[in-house]
């Protein structure tokens, strides 16, 4: 599969989570992990509201997502979603884009954990790993990323990794609902990088897919 997928051989370790290309088999441990909770129902920390969705419709929409992102995949357009585990169970989802990467050398991140393992820095790890990876494998300059302005979580590991300020924006969640989001910029000269080493295998293929020399 691999020779065909190279996306499927690809694992990112950290001291304690794996992260991996989102494999079929892990969907069903997604939808698991987003159903049991990701936030407080009074608001909304995702541009597309899709947490708001009933069970059978989330389920859905979160196997269409990792196939379409596979299907839509160029070397001008990319998106991979990691799954994340810990000791074996998947606790949530790390995604990294890119367009016209070869030339922009930008990333953006955007990432989400099931409500019983947050408060323990697993989100600051898997933001941390995903861009080791970007700029030390992919030779990525920069990174975006954005949260909504009440998020102070999600703020707090932005900046914790050295990310700056970046401007704001006003964004439409559902009709009548706009919420102010908060957009962050990490350089790669600038990152705060962990005090532990990163493992990847399975990249040179990868690259190669995602267009990286």
């Amino acid at each position: 599969m691999a020779e065909i997928w190279p996306l499927h051989d690809l694992e990112i370790r950290t001291p304690r989570l794996l992260l991996r290309p989102i494999r079929d088999t892990d969907i069903p441990d997604l939808v698991a992990a987003s159903l049991a909770g990701i936030h407080e129902p009074e608001v909304m920390p995702f541009a597309v509201p899709w947490t708001r969705a009933d069970p059978k419709a989330l389920a859905l929409g979160t196997a269409q997502n990792v196939w379409r992102h596979r299907a839509e995949l160029t070397k001008d357009d990319w998106s991979v979603g990691f799954a994340i585990l810990h000791d074996g169970e998947v606790i949530g989802r790390q995604d990294v884009s890119a367009t016209h990467f070869a030339d922009l050398k930008t990333i953006e991140t955007g990432s989400w954990l099931t409500q019983r393992v947050q408060g323990h820095g697993f989100g600051k790890e898997m933001r941390a790993a995903v861009l080791l990876w970007a700029f030390d494998h992919l030779g990525a300059e920069r990174a975006e990323t954005a949260a909504m302005s009440w998020n102070a979580a999600s703020a707090g590991v932005s900046r914790s990794l050295g990310y700056q300020p970046n401007g704001t924006r006003k964004m439409v969640i559902a009709p009548g609902e706009v919420q102010d989001s908060s957009k962050f910029l990490l350089m790669r000269s600038e990152l705060v990088r962990p005090d532990w080493e990163l493992e990847v295998s399975g990249h040179e293929a990868v690259a190669a897919l995602l267009g990286v020399s």
